[in-house]
């Protein structure tokens, strides 16, 4: 087995990308990191296991989908 890593990183554009990177934090998975960067969210997912990269990707997407939705409707 190799000792690479596999590292994915998801960059979305949000109107309110501080609210939306804050909410989605709190699940991040001790792979993840997730902050605000040029008015960005921003998300690195890194793992020695690609299927745990696609994995993650699939959750954070969904809660990234969730948290945009409560973010435009709470803060409008």
């Amino acid at each position: 087995m190799s000792n690479l890593a596999v590292e994915g990183v998801i960059l979305t554009h949000h109107g309110h990308s501080p609210e939306v990177a804050g909410s989605i934090q709190p699940d991040n998975l001790s792979s993840m990191t997730t902050g605000v960067e040029d008015g960005c969210v921003k998300t690195v997912i890194r793992s020695h296991n690609l299927r745990s990269v696609i994995a993650s990707v699939d959750d954070y997407l969904m809660n990234l989908g969730i948290a945009e939705d409560i973010c435009s409707y709470a803060l409008h």
